[in-house]
């Protein structure tokens, strides 16, 4: 049985026919002997075919196609015209090998060319790789360097821009800085209070909150000078008017210390610093809300856009988060506790970063670990659909939602939830009827407009018509006219010709 050996070089696509294969018995070891061996590797293999790529952009296109295992129309033209044509209904009696099983699976659906992968067509390939340069002899020395280069270059940095343009990376960044923008405006508010309490320790007790807190002591800057003016803009800022007159009152019977000038201007200026963080942590936050929208929109509607952003952060992609089993998603963010209690024989952890979403708090504690287990499978499903979906929509996630709460109302109350195969099915069915009335009302919306358009072309035909006809009446009328102008110079004539006459 012949065998031929396809190779995909960097500046084309090579066909080479192995002789002798049954002498050598498909003997891997006797064949890396005579792999180095130009003289004997010759007699094996030989040269059939060279299909060269057009451009080094081709070259990419095509290698690209390889590595995923797609077979493209010029490899397929390529193959159909230098490979011995297969009759139907018989069996091919020679084989192709390649270095890609994908590809080989790929060719063999396509045109029936039955195709191998194993270490000894490795074998024979590397020797090809060896001595490729021998066996095209148009190849000035070089060129194939050259070319290789070019294309290892090309295709790296495809790759890196495709990693770099992967929106999950975004995600990461922007949730791990709102962590840590959390803990330092957290420690900042504290240093605020603490240097304005000096000069206005009263404050501390009436605005709890920080970044009010910030703002107010921005705005009254020297108790000394706070008056009933101020409570406008002090309701303005904490929204409630007796708040407001509260801190004016306490103002004037503050038992804080005063303060120079220049170290109210340093306490501002940090309050200020502190109520920019805030104000750019919100803007981030919209910004991560965003983002997940766009890239796991299921998986926020499921568990919310902060713990499924930590998710993936933690993972590492989503790519990874999606490959992840339900029971390793489960304790994400409990590893050491895991290893402790694997250490320890102890009992495992339940939980790690789905700990924080409502599903579970809501639960009894005796349901905590079932629920957990329950949301950690329905968080790798919408994963799943979020990263190999090829349209973002948000139906999955809200379904599957409902899901967990009929599996706490099950818990609670013994209500039997439905099957996730069925409400899948639903998903689905309610997808394609959506796209079934887009594709209506856009063919509606298309006859709607060919009908006005066939209407303002009638009626284009009926104005020109009817200019014409207006056009040719007047034509008419200036023509009468001019008739009774000839009418009434000839008689003008006749009554000239007459008078000579009697005249004469």
């Amino acid at each position: 049985m012949a065998m031929y050996l396809l190779y995909e070089s960097s500046s084309g696509y090579g066909l080479f026919e192995a002789h002798g294969l049954d002498e050598i018995g498909q003997n891997t070891e006797a064949v890396r002997s005579s792999v180095t061996d130009l003289s004997r590797f010759g007699r094996v293999v030989q040269l059939t075919a060279f299909h060269p790529f057009e451009s080094a952009l081709d070259a990419l296109n095509q290698v690209n196609a390889v590595s995923e295992g797609v077979m493209t129309d010029e490899l397929r033209s390529f193959l159909e015209l230098n490979l011995p044509k297969v009759k139907e209904g018989k069996k091919p009696k020679f084989s192709l090998g390649t270095s890609e099983p994908k590809l080989g699976s790929h060719i063999l659906e396509a045109t029936k060319i039955p195709c191998q992968s194993n270490e000894f067509v490795l074998e024979l390939l590397r020797g090809v790789r060896l001595h490729f340069d021998r066996f095209i002899k148009d190849l000035k020395p070089g060129d194939l360097e050259k070319s290789q280069l070019g294309l290892a270059h090309s295709y790296s940095r495809a790759k890196v821009k495709f990693n770099v343009n992967r929106v999950d990376n975004m995600v990461i960044q922007a949730i791990f800085l709102l962590d840590t923008l959390d803990k330092d405006i957290n420690s900042f508010a504290m240093r605020v209070r603490e240097w304005y309490s000096w000069h206005f320790p009263e404050l501390v007790k009436i605005v709890n909150d920080n970044y009010l807190y910030a703002r107010v002591s921005k705005m009254i800057e020297d108790k000394s000078k706070l008056t009933d003016d101020h409570i406008p803009m002090l309701t303005e800022v904490l929204g409630d008017e007796d708040k407001a007159k509260e801190v004016v009152e306490a103002g004037k019977a503050s038992m804080g210390q005063d303060l120079s000038p220049l170290d109210l201007i340093n306490v501002q200026t940090f309050a200020k610093k502190v109520m920019d963080l805030a104000d750019y942590r919100k803007k981030l936050y919209d910004y991560l809300v965003a983002k997940m929208s766009d890239i796991a929109p299921n998986l926020a509607a499921l568990i919310g856009d902060m713990v499924g952003a930590r998710l993936i952060s933690h993972a590492g992609s989503l790519t990874n988060l999606a490959k992840c089993p339900s029971s390793t998603l489960q304790i994400l963010g409990a590893e050491k506790a895991l290893f402790r209690a694997l250490k320890t024989r102890g009992n495992t952890p339940k939980y790690g970063l789905i700990f924080h979403s409502s599903f579970i708090g809501r639960a009894s504690a005796k349901n905590k670990g079932r629920i957990a287990r329950y949301l950690a499978n329905k968080c790798s499903i919408a994963s799943r659909i979020d990263c190999f979906a090829d349209g973002a929509t948000t139906a999955f996630g809200e379904k599957l939602r409902e899901q967990v709460e009929e599996r706490l109302e099950f818990y609670d109350k013994g209500v039997a939830p439905r099957k996730n195969v069925d409400v899948m099915k639903e998903v689905i069915e309610n997808l394609q009827n959506k796209d079934e009335e887009v594709k209506e009302t856009v063919e509606a919306s298309g006859k709607k407009s060919k009908k006005k358009k066939a209407k303002g072309e009638e009626e284009e035909a009926v104005d020109e018509e009817k200019s014409e006809k207006k056009k040719k009446k007047e034509k008419r009328k200036s023509g009468g006219e001019e008739e009774t102008d000839d009418g009434q110079t000839q008689s003008k004539k006749k009554s000239k010709k007459k008078k000579s006459k009697s005249e004469e």
